[in-house]
């Protein structure tokens, strides 16, 4: 491990190793690339581990249309920094840090200025993105990551970084709405649709503000989970219409987590009046919303990305103070493309991250 300390010379671009997608089949294998010479504000990170987000499964399968192959995925990154730039204040070799969804922005828009990077018109992704310089984007399924020191965050010393990393992406994604909404003062009575990597990391988090939290989910197979592990205090089947039509009008708000096409309009029927429904899942198609549901009660339909660095280092303190962890499958390089096949099907409990220091060949 490096422990030399970068100058703001150019330098020269440092060899990295990975596994990329080269085609919309998602097919991950070794890959050999260049990272940038760290600059006077970059670090530079030895990747320890990396989640898997169904993100990177968009990606990798060009769902979106905007894949540029070849893509090295992943932006739930934890490690150690190697080396620092001439002028990084925030860290020293030998730290951990994270790094998320995003290593860059314009930082001049209304948006930066206010500590919301990740609705920067220009934000730059972790994974797939284009840097100032041109280059295309490496995620965390490497070896290394240069990245300028804003763009990382602080890991305290009391976090596994194998179970940190989904934070970095799906437990920020959570936190960040409970904050900006007002859902997260003590007693008030929060509403988790899904319970998958995001959704369980809501309850966590939801338990741990102080709230009453309900996980609403399709059937009840998961309502021991959600209760006796996870620590929710009720379970609602959301195809059952006396269970629904029995808890209307007693959520003071809800994260719905759930990226396939569902119906909203049940949900908002269970809010109080002015209470909130948070999206932060993507369906693909539409969603159909009933103008009534939300104009009778004066609900609010929301919806929340990630959060920036600020939010995301703040939800970094605030696990490390409260005992938060992502519930993983830790797995080794080699198996990541069973990873995405699994993942596709709904098949783990809740996350996947890859060891990447440990099997990366």
């Amino acid at each position: 491990m490096s422990t030399s300390i970068s100058t703001s010379s150019p330098g020269t671009e440092r060899k990295a190793f990975g596994w990329a997608a080269r085609d919309a089949d998602g097919g991950l294998s070794p890959f050999s690339f260049h990272v940038r010479a760290n600059g006077e504000e970059d670090i530079t990170l030895k990747i320890l581990y990396c989640g898997i987000c169904h993100t990177d499964l968009h990606i990798i399968t060009n769902d979106w249309g905007n894949a540029s192959y070849p893509v090295v995925p992943g932006h739930e990154i934890t490690g150690i920094v190697t080396a620092v730039g001439q002028n990084v204040q925030k860290f020293k070799i030998g730290d951990k840090a994270g790094v998320g969804y995003m290593v860059g922005s314009c930082n001049d828009c209304g948006n930066c200025k206010e500590g919301y990077e990740n609705y920067c018109p220009n934000v730059i992704p972790t994974s797939n993105g284009i840097q100032q310089n041109g280059k295309t984007t490496y995620g965390g399924f490497a070896d290394i990551l240069v990245v300028n020191e804003a763009f990382a965050v602080n890991l305290p010393e009391n976090m596994p970084l194998d179970k940190t990393g989904p934070l970095l992406c799906a437990g920020v994604t959570v936190y960040t709405p409970m904050r900006r909404f007002g859902l997260n003062e003590p007693g008030k009575h929060l509403g988790v649709v899904g319970l998958g990597g995001l959704g369980h990391l809501a309850v966590k988090f939801g338990k741990a503000l102080g709230l009453k939290v309900t996980v609403i989910s399709t059937s009840s197979s998961k309502k021991k989970e959600a209760i006796e592990r996870l620590g929710a205090d009720s379970f609602l089947v959301s195809s059952d219409n006396d269970q629904m039509k029995a808890a209307m009008g007693t959520l003071d708000g809800i994260i719905d987590t759930v990226s396939a096409h569902h119906a909203i309009t049940p949900l908002i029927l269970l809010l109080k009046t002015y209470g909130k429904l948070v999206l932060v899942g993507g369906p693909n198609k539409p969603l159909e919303l009933m103008a009534y549901s939300v104009i009778q009660g004066g609900k609010i339909v929301a919806g929340s990305l990630i959060g920036g660095i600020r939010d995301t280092q703040e939800m970094v303190n605030f696990a490390a103070e409260h005992n938060i962890a992502a519930d993983v499958e830790v797995v080794p390089m080699d198996y990541v493309n069973t990873a995405f096949e699994r993942l596709a099907k709904g098949d783990v409990r809740y996350r996947f991250v890859v060891d990447v220091a440990n099997s990366l060949t």
